[in-house]
């Protein structure tokens, strides 16, 4: 029988867990803090590290040290005033516009496509043909379903249904805002059509259970388990300088979500539609993926 620790332990994401540890770790490692902590061990804390570490960053730190104390029991200190004074005046004295992927553009994901199928036809090793088939499949699925790396890396083959021709589902066990799981549906399209990708890749891998987007050695083998999460952003970067598109390192993994968001307010989705077809639950979090720019223009739309 599960524990009560082990739901706790479930109700927190891995990456959030692992981004808290290593929060904590700072604090007490690398600053010499001490758990646990004061308003005014905090606030010094905050203060050394104001202008080298970003806004976000130091908020992320203090979301952790706030979680530890609630964990183990103690008040939480982060909720002082003279905390939270203390980051008014950063934030204040060391203002910084927040950094975001750039998204890409259908045109750009056009390139990218042509120069995967264009590499596929030369190919005629199968283990290249494997990878290309892959990452197309994962390039065209991120972008319209505007996945993020770590949902793509936990698709697993026996929670997806395909119709070749009308469309796809896949369930995912959990999400970020829904713990009890949820389905994302997916159009057929004329081109650039993730379900005919996922579809080519499935066939040509024989894949019947597990991830995916198994890991792919360098050596071209198939491996059991999932692309990590951060696997997905080296991999994107490298088919878009392949592609011959310029300054490459400026996009992300996220970077298929912002564009396929961009190109949906383009193409006159309200934000209501476009945050349910995405899974946003926050209007906030929604905003700050949509580029809204008045002179960007694009003619591919989905079929209703």
């Amino acid at each position: 029988m599960a524990t009560v620790d082990q739901y706790i332990n479930a109700a927190t994401r891995d990456n959030t867990r692992k981004s808290y540890q290593a929060a904590i770790e700072h604090y007490e490692v690398q600053w010499g803090g001490f758990l646990p902590a004061t308003a005014d061990s905090i606030a010094r804390y905050l203060a050394h590290y104001a202008d080298a570490l970003a806004i976000s960053t130091l908020k992320l730190r203090l979301a952790a040290i706030a979680q530890w104390h609630l964990d183990q029991g103690f008040p939480d200190p982060t909720k002082s005033p003279i905390v939270k004074k203390v980051m008014k005046g950063i934030q204040a004295l060391h203002p910084s516009r927040p950094q975001q992927a750039k998204p890409l553009s259908v045109s750009q994901l056009e390139c990218i496509d042509g120069w995967l199928t264009q590499q596929l036809e030369d190919s005629a090793n199968r283990e290249k043909q494997l990878r290309i088939l892959r990452d197309r499949a994962i390039l065209l699925l991120g972008f319209w379903r505007g996945f993020r790396s770590d949902e793509l890396s936990r698709v697993c083959v026996e929670h997806v249904e395909l119709h070749p021709g009308e469309g796809m589902a896949l369930y995912l066990p959990h999400t970020k805002t829904e713990h009890s799981g949820a389905t994302f549906k997916t159009p057929a399209l004329q081109r650039l059509c993730p379900v005919a990708a996922c579809q080519s890749w499935l066939l040509a891998a024989g894949l019947t259970q597990g991830p995916l987007f198994p890991a792919i050695n360098r050596w071209g083998q198939m491996g059991t388990d999932s692309m990590h999460p951060t696997s997905f952003i080296a991999l994107l970067r490298n088919l878009i300088k392949m592609a011959g598109i310029a300054n490459a390192d400026e996009f992300s993994s996220h970077s298929l979500r912002r564009g396929f968001a961009t190109w949906a307010t383009a193409n006159g989705w309200d934000l209501k539609t476009t945050m349910e077809y995405i899974g946003w639950k926050d209007v906030r979090s929604a905003m700050r993926y949509i580029d809204t720019d008045p002179f960007a223009t694009t003619s591919l739309a989905l079929p209703s």
